[in-house]
């Protein structure tokens, strides 16, 4: 028992399976049948355990505050005053506008099967959430044990929020907004969906327990034959990622190195900010930072544990990991800059803490926590060279780090997934779904292999987003133009894009 509480773990960030239960399943049975009927629903359709519903339910409340406004409080104090509210109206208008794709089409692309591509993106069959009612259910991560997917729905939802919302602090104080609103409309649509699907989408446990519960009872020849066609295609049922054994618990592939890479590129592209390297371009309010630092940490609880999709053993581990790895980046990346720069900064430890929590997400519900904390002081110190040193070396203008942070860190956590995992080291372990038929179990475990899969995972990453996301790009700039003109700029964003200030005094 204690084994299956601690493998209680999701395969990814966020994550997912799509386990329909016909809601006929539920309905009374007839009378000659009902002595076996009760027992048999029961097996049939599991009902959603109202603590782990108001569990999830939570989590996608504090997802939600670090977009809104976590993450716009943070970004938002980081530029100059001229530039806060237009930093302001970019996330809040992203999470709008992302919010209703997703029910329009983003959920089905996402966490639907979409046959002959389903390896790389789902279909349309829950366009405008066709077919979902407050009855419909979706797979957690244990056998027989499911949540109502309009919750499951929402908190996936609040993680196509956010990715979007990050990269936009790597071109701060420089994009048309109207530019911002097409790029994000299509990243979306051509980069999120489709990666979400690559990482998180599969058939669910029950669906994989049931099949190898077929395969094990078979008897002769061609019965088995049959029984592991049946089981190979359920293992197919999923995203090209999860089928190669991919570990992302939380988002480290999905969220932060897909808008890390993306927020890159787009710096890239739209070259510096007018005075970049030559006049000082300070934080405007690290007041404000700091208290979106704040609420991003409180909202990232939502985020990893919540990825659990259960109230159990596992939600707790991701949450303590979640803790103790913030804890450590950011007391890592304020005495590496205090040894290398004198003075320990407020905005040096706020970047080292978002540095842990991106670093642990991949690792939230796979890593033990002493491997967490290790996790957490190597990123702060990574990440710090990232953002000062090799970032001063090459010269480009992430305004406000996207990629140093996001994108950097995602990319140490998605690695270290593969070896923190290791039970060995106090991770739980791979999780095993048909050795057992009908329950979790720990899996075969090589090192070499699975950093191999995670190397592969973020290779892929790395290259749809980025090489999608500079074709984006370019089709926006050659369409309606990416930068504002220099005089905008020089006035600032708040005025010339939107006509208001945020301070009036």
């Amino acid at each position: 028992m204690k084994v299956r509480n601690a493998l209680m773990l999701g395969l990814g960030g966020a994550a997912l399976a799509v386990l329909l239960i016909e809601p006929s399943l539920a309905q009374t049975p007839a009378p000659e049948a009902a002595s076996a009927a009760p027992a048999a629903a029961a097996a049939a359709a599991p009902l959603p355990n109202k603590g782990d519903t108001a569990w999830m339910m939570i989590s996608s409340a504090l997802v939600l505050m670090m977009s809104v406004p976590g993450l716009a409080l943070f970004y938002g104090g980081l530029v100059r005053t001229k530039n806060m509210l237009s930093v302001l109206t970019q996330v809040f208008a992203i999470v709008s506008i992302v919010g209703l794709l997703w029910v329009f089409y983003g959920y089905s692309l996402a966490f639907t099967n979409g046959g002959g591509i389903n390896d790389f993106v789902g279909g349309l069959s829950k366009a405008f959430l066709k077919g979902i009612d407050a009855n419909s259910t979706v797979a957690t991560f244990s056998n027989g044990v499911v949540i109502p997917e309009y919750v499951y729905l929402c908190f996936q939802m609040t993680f196509a929020m956010i990715t979007p919302a990050l990269i936009v602090g790597a071109f701060a104080e420089r994009m048309k907004f109207s530019a911002l609103v097409v790029f994000t409309i299509l990243w979306v649509t051509v980069i999120y969906f489709p990666m979400a699907h690559m990482v998180w989408y599969w058939a669910g446990p029950d669906a994989v327990g049931n099949a190898a519960k077929a395969l094990a009872a078979a008897t002769d020849d061609a019965s088995k034959a049959t029984a592991q066609a049946a089981l190979d295609a359920v293992n197919k049922d999923a995203g090209f990622l999860f089928q190669k054994g991919a570990l992302d618990f939380a988002g480290g592939t999905v969220v932060h190195i897909n808008a890390g890479i993306a927020g890159f590129v787009g710096c890239l592209i739209m070259g510096k900010r007018i005075g970049y390297g030559r006049d000082l371009l300070a934080p405007h309010s690290l007041t404000m930072t700091m208290i979106g630092a704040s609420l991003l940490w409180v909202g990232w609880f939502g985020f990893n544990a919540g990825s659990n999709l259960e109230s159990n053993g596992t939600a707790a581990l991701a949450m303590l990991n979640t803790f103790v790895a913030t804890c450590g980046a950011a007391v890592a990346w304020l005495f590496a800059e205090w040894a290398l720069k004198g003075k320990p900064s407020l905005l040096g430890m706020l970047s080292g803490a978002v540095a842990g929590l991106v670093a642990v997400t991949p690792a939230s519900g796979f890593a033990g926590p002493m491997g967490s904390i290790v996790l957490g002081l190597v990123a702060g110190v990574v990440c710090f060279v990232m953002c000062s040193t090799v970032k001063n070396a090459l010269g480009y203008d992430d305004s406000l780090d996207v990629f140093g942070v996001h994108c950097i860190g995602g990319i140490l956590g998605a690695l270290a997934t593969g070896i923190l995992v290791d039970p060995n080291l106090g991770g739980v372990g791979i999780p095993d779904y048909t050795s057992k038929p009908g329950e979790l179990a720990v899996g075969a475990y090589d090192m070499v292999s699975q950093l191999i899969i995670q190397a592969e995972a973020v290779g892929l990453t790395l290259l749809w987003s980025g090489i999608g996301s500079a074709i984006l790009y370019k089709l926006v700039d050659l369409t309606i133009g990416l930068r504002v003109t220099q005089e905008e700029e020089r006035e600032g964003l708040d005025i010339a894009d939107h006509g208001e200030r945020a301070y009036n005094y």
